[in-house]
């Protein structure tokens, strides 16, 4: 058995290759099994060298951050990332077991709580209004680290993510619904160069996902209503909405980024978009002068 502690590694092929190293010295055959405790990223580089080592051992995440707890510990999806995007280099591998404590969210500090808060809202804006419902009243305590709150957050979240997963696992269809708010977030962090301090991921998929909601009320998929209803829930916790918010950015360095997203299919833009809260669906093909233009109108250059 190895376990993958949390701490300071990166999420990039330098600490892959030592992973894999430690886990040859330590002579792990293939019935051991890999323990990842820590966040997403421990999570993600664990769970990688899990499903390469040996053509494919066993691991467990015991994920300590509401982020992974509700998001990256929870479908088999292992990565790391390159200069070019984020999470481009992985595989598809399931854990054994996931171990959610609620109790050692205590310890998180506020930042990190809110940036797992962005992944809770998420999945309400994917597929449940009632759940959204709730998030933006007696839940949203959950943002300040609400025990009772968080508690409810991460089941609830985690019962909408596994069931897209399970009908599909390979995100052949269905399952990139979960991508809502990263098309956008990714490409923002890409060009911030993937600092957590100059943009956490939570903060990323947040802002995401209200440029998603006003990119669809733009071209008459979502009323307007449920965009300023979106934008006021995810700034009530804390969570950045506009672009100015995360920096100055040029548009056509965003579509770039866009076009290398790995939801886009021959170069052509894949998003996810919502005619209404609780219902998001895959836009295929769009436009990149339209979506250009977007960028522009939400003050990049």
């Amino acid at each position: 058995m190895a376990t993958v502690p949390a701490g300071e590694a990166s999420k990039s092929f330098a600490e892959l290759e030592r992973l894999m190293d430690r886990l040859l010295a330590e002579g792990l055959d293939r019935k051991g099994v890999i323990i990842a405790l820590g966040g997403g990223v421990v999570g993600d580089l664990a769970g990688l060298a899990a499903a390469l080592y040996m053509r494919g051992i066993d691991f467990v995440q015991v994920p300590t951050t509401l982020l992974a707890q509700v998001d990256s510990s929870v479908g088999g999806k292992t990565a790391i990332d390159t200069p070019r995007g984020k999470n481009l280099v992985g595989a598809f591998h399931q854990p054994r077991l996931v171990l959610a404590d609620i109790d050692v969210l205590a310890t998180l500090p506020p930042l990190q709580l809110r940036s797992g808060w962005a992944e809770v809202l998420k999945h309400g804006l994917i597929c449940d209004p009632d759940f959204f419902d709730w998030l933006a009243g007696a839940g949203a305590l959950g943002a300040s680290g609400d025990p009772a709150a968080l508690e409810r957050a991460v089941v609830r979240s985690v019962e909408i993510k596994s069931a897209i997963v399970s009908e599909d696992e390979k995100e052949a269809g269905r399952r990139a619904l979960l991508n809502l708010g990263h098309t956008f977030g990714h490409a923002i962090e890409a060009e911030l160069g993937f600092e957590e301090a100059a943009l956490a991921h939570g903060e990323a998929v947040a802002l995401g996902c209200a440029m998603a909601f006003r990119y669809s009320a733009s071209q008459g998929l979502c009323p307007p209503a449920d965009v300023a209803r979106v934008e006021a829930v995810i700034a009530a916790a804390g969570l950045p909405t506009r672009l100015e918010q995360a920096g100055r950015f040029d548009a056509r360095a965003l579509l770039g980024r866009m076009a290398g997203d790995k939801k886009a299919e021959g170069g052509a833009l894949t998003l996810i978009l919502a005619r209404r809260i609780g219902d998001a669906f895959v836009a295929r093909n769009v436009d990149p002068g339209v979506v250009t233009d977007f960028l522009r109108s939400e003050g990049a250059a």
